[in-house]
């Protein structure tokens, strides 16, 4: 928040120990991220922000001083996811909280794009409002545009660049969120006009072009664009690295791309690390109660041959200056916002305790005061606006009566990336066939909204599913209805499980529910502690096993499916996307009455 006259005024006292330091750091070893050098500090801090950072603090300290003792630990600046769906985690921002702090996030950058496709922009001011009260920071970047999907699917807003020309010039923005290649690449007009106020604001452009490489990348720089958190080979990442991008090393639950990545550091071009920083993407409790977050990141950088140091930079002071946000945050030094973390050692980068906004949060990964979820509105309640569904509305129907149809799957291959699969059907009775035999499995998205009712169906393979239906609202870009399954009984069954309850992830065998996570923010997030949730998503990732599924997180993959920007293929409630034409196709490739060759 800006600062009135008074406050910078005070600020500039406790500067020169005028006014005595709320709490002071003592006796530990300082990271420097800007200089790269280790030395003993102390730290003084007035009212959430760092005033003094030296070796003697003396005439910063008055009677009600609180002391922490450092002895034996080093100092380093609280650190960044530098682009995160919270709202994929399924944790709401108070839940995401206290996940993430004892870890040592203190700073994210997300554009809580899934809020606004689900609850729109006036649900998402209850969002800002929850995130004012918490120790964790959001710098946030309105979404270029929503829905990212091509072509346009259908959610609870749309932004446009009318709406930019206001969004960019709030106090609470600080950029434009995920601006897709897609859209630059066919020069939407209206992505145009939002780049145009981009420029005249000076707000940075953030970019997400996957496997864009040569003339792709160029026609993307084009657009004025600063940074990139998808790259899929250490190649592409040097060359973006090479072109001018600020590059960001993604590993998220199931996109890990940090072994990969760094090899552009530590076999190509060691001096890439000063543009690289770190994010996570979409990540769930379970992972970040077992592995940790961006300090997970850290420590898998320093085992791949990185130095701590620049390690530590990557997931600091690196991402601040790409976000241009090194004004607030990114290191320990008068002026910056007092997040500093007490870690053991640089090199095995143990979290100790956390300071946030001037104030111990969590010690010993466990946090040491208590964040309570706000009393949720009707704007928030996740609502599903759409009538109960008959297994028959899951039939895929054809001009055939009879015989075969030669039908264009949907393979997925990896979270995101989806191939081609062609597979050869029976139609019975003008109806096409799933096989679980076959690895075939029908899916459908549902429009969520009370839009236009619009429900698209088409064929998945790559799941194994050999019984039962899977469901999700917590879906990524627009958080329609996604259910995928082997039969349309058990597939009904889990949508209108969801309608019934405004949200969640459901499977369902055999007519049975066999696990239900509801989702009642948005139908998207829940408040549940992150422990508990993490359960909860242990029980869904066995209940899928029941239904035969090997992917490493089913449910996470649903959710994606409906992604256009990731390659090749995707399922929005407009139909079945090509990715790569940007356009929809029919899955249906040909029709042979029985007993021909298709």
């Amino acid at each position: 928040m800006l600062l009135s006259t008074n406050e910078l005024g005070n600020y500039i006292q406790a500067g020169a120990a005028e006014i005595p330091a709320d709490t002071v750091i003592e006796h530990g070893t300082l990271v420097n991220v800007m200089t790269g050098e280790y030395y003993p500090t102390n730290v003084a801090i007035y009212q959430g922000r760092i005033v003094a950072v030296d070796q003697d603090i003396t005439d910063y300290i008055g009677p009600n001083t609180k002391h922490i003792d450092a002895t034996n630990q080093y100092l380093v600046p609280g650190l960044i996811d530098g682009h995160i769906h919270v709202e994929c985690s399924k944790m709401s921002m108070t839940s995401f909280s206290q996940a993430v702090l004892p870890h040592g996030t203190t700073s994210i950058i997300s554009g809580l794009d899934e809020y606004i496709s689900s609850i729109g922009l006036d649900g998402l001011e209850e969002i800002f409002a929850e995130i004012n009260q918490l120790p964790l920071k959001v710098f946030w970047g309105t979404p270029y545009k929503t829905p990212y999907t091509f072509p346009k699917s259908t959610i609870a807003y749309d932004i446009d660049s009318d709406d930019q020309a206001r969004l960019l010039q709030q106090e609470n923005c600080f950029g434009v969120w995920e601006t897709v290649r897609e859209a630059v690449q066919t020069r939407d007009e209206d992505t145009l006009k939002t780049l145009t106020l981009a420029q005249k604001y000076h707000q940075p452009i953030f970019g997400c072009s996957p496997m864009a490489r040569g003339k792709a990348l160029n026609q993307f720089l084009m657009s004025g664009v600063r940074l990139d958190h998808e790259s899929y080979s250490h190649e592409e990442f040097v060359e973006k690295a090479r072109k001018g991008l600020h590059v960001i090393i993604r590993e998220s639950t199931v996109t890990k791309f940090l072994k990969e990545n760094i090899r552009a550091i530590t076999e190509v071009a060691p001096e890439i690390a000063r543009n690289t920083s770190f994010c996570t993407d979409d990540v769930n409790a379970t992972d970040i109660l077992d592995h940790g977050h961006v300090d997970h990141m850290v420590r898998l950088a320093i085992n791949a041959g990185i130095a701590p140091m620049t390690a530590i930079q990557m997931a600091t002071i690196n991402s601040a200056e790409a976000y241009r946000i090194d004004d607030h945050v990114g290191m320990i030094a008068p002026g910056k916002d007092a997040d500093i973390l007490l870690v053991d050692q640089p090199g095995t980068f143990n979290i100790q305790s956390v300071i946030s906004k001037g104030q111990l949060v969590a010690q010993d990964n466990q946090m040491v005061v208590n964040l309570a979820a706000p009393k949720r509105s009707s704007k928030l309640q996740g609502r599903l606006k759409h009538q109960r569904l008959q297994p028959q509305d899951f039939d895929y129907h054809v001009d055939l009566k009879n015989g075969q149809a030669n039908v264009e799957t949907i393979k997925s291959v990896g979270p995101f990336v989806r191939k081609r699969r062609d597979v050869i059907l029976d139609v019975k009775d003008g109806i096409v066939q799933p096989d679980p035999n076959k690895d075939v499995a029908l899916v459908s998205v549902i429009e969520r909204y009370g839009k236009n009712g619009n429900q698209s169906l088409g064929f998945v393979s790559g799941w194994s599913l050999k019984q039962g239906a899977v469901a999700t609202s917590a879906s990524p870009d627009d958080n329609n209805l996604v259910v995928l399954g082997t039969n349309t009984n058990d597939m009904a069954i889990a949508a209108n499980q969801l309608i019934e309850h405004g949200g969640g992830q459901i499977v369902v065998v055999d007519g049975k529910v066999i696990d239900l996570l509801e989702l009642p923010i948005g139908g998207i997030a829940t408040d549940l502690a992150p422990d508990k949730l993490a359960q909860r998503e242990r029980d869904l990732k066995q209940a899928t096993r029941e239904l035969g599924s090997k992917l490493p997180d089913p449910l996470f993959y649903l959710s994606f499916l409906p992604i256009t920007a990731i390659p090749d293929l995707a399922i929005t409630d407009m139909g079945n996307v090509d990715c790569i034409k940007l356009e929809l196709f029919d899955p249906i490739l040909k029709l042979s009455e029985a007993g021909q060759t298709v």
